[in-house]
């Protein structure tokens, strides 16, 4: 979803790292106007992303303990992934189904978001179309042997996600490249989907996931935010807290959260969603959300 670890330990992690780190030598002189690199916001978050072992085994563990759960979950016939308001369906005698994001959940998209970082820029829907359309995202780590597991034992495997419907080929070829399981074009539910009797809510995935119930039993659900798997009607912290409070004991059983440090609604929470504020502004913003205490 362009919409990975929690924040809370995402950020242990981080401060683990920190308390071993060695101090860094005195600086001999002071850098010259050539040599000076402008500061990012996102240069620690995607450096992260990319190159520390603790990212990767964090998609190894998740995707290993929700195979290792998989098939009790098709055993029991009570158990479903959706949510009452997403539930439009019964889903007893329905195909059992597992849903992904895709962005950060299914596929890594860092080097996009080096390439930002390299810029200066940010986040547009040109660049990022032609990225998609390189077709060379890599599968984030453990979710090709999950999900060809659960294809294996006769569980649809259903990505929902918010690229634009126009990048579906694009994206089931991405897919199929890095060797996930793809049933045909009805396994990408991107954003744009028509959903009769559903009327779209921004980038929200509610239409698509009753969509879903309409033919499916969901066992389990991936994102790596909260709107992969619920509604999120105010988009602040206080909404965000409420939209998942009554499904913290899915957490880990039906529902697996993947980290995304670089980018996700969690960020727009910090600014009112005020994306068209200034950049200065908004990092204000940010900053005045953290705590000291």
């Amino acid at each position: 979803m362009r919409l990975r670890l929690p924040t809370s330990l995402l950020a242990l992690v981080l401060l683990a790292g920190c308390a071993v780190a060695p101090r860094p030598p005195a600086a001999t002189a002071m850098p010259t106007a050539a040599t000076t690199v402008a500061a990012n916001d996102n240069l620690n978050a995607v450096a992260w992303s990319q190159t520390a072992i603790e990212h990767d085994l964090i998609y190894l563990q998740t995707y290993r303990d929700a195979q290792a759960r998989l098939l009790a979950a098709m055993k029991d016939r009570q158990w479903d992934a959706l949510t009452r308001d997403d539930r439009v369906a019964p889903a007893a005698g329905l195909q059992p189904a597992v849903v992904l994001d895709i962005d950060e959940t299914v596929l890594d998209n860092s080097p996009y978001q080096a390439r930002l970082v390299r810029s200066g820029g940010e986040y547009n829907e040109a660049d990022w179309a032609a990225w998609c359309r390189q077709e060379s995202a890599r599968a984030l780590p453990g979710v090709v042997e999950f999900t060809r597991f659960a294809a294996k034992h006769g569980i649809a495997v259903l990505y929902v996600s918010n690229r634009a419907k126009d990048l579906d080929q694009v994206t089931l070829a991405n897919l199929r490249k890095v060797g996930l399981p793809v049933s045909g074009p009805e396994a990408f539910l991107g954003l744009g989907t028509f959903v009769e009797g559903c009327e779209q809510v921004g980038t929200e995935k509610g239409c698509r996931r009753q969509l879903i119930s309409r033919k499916y039993r969901v066992l389990m659900q991936f994102g790596d935010q909260i709107g992969d798997f619920v509604t999120v009607l105010a988009n602040n912290a206080a909404g965000r807290q409420r939209a998942i409070a009554p499904y913290l004991g899915w957490i880990g059983s039906r529902w697996f959260v993947l980290p995304n440090a670089t980018y996700g609604s969690w960020e727009p929470a910090l600014f009112n969603n005020d994306w068209s504020a200034p950049p200065e502004q908004r990092r204000r913003q940010k900053i005045d959300a953290l705590r000291y205490e």
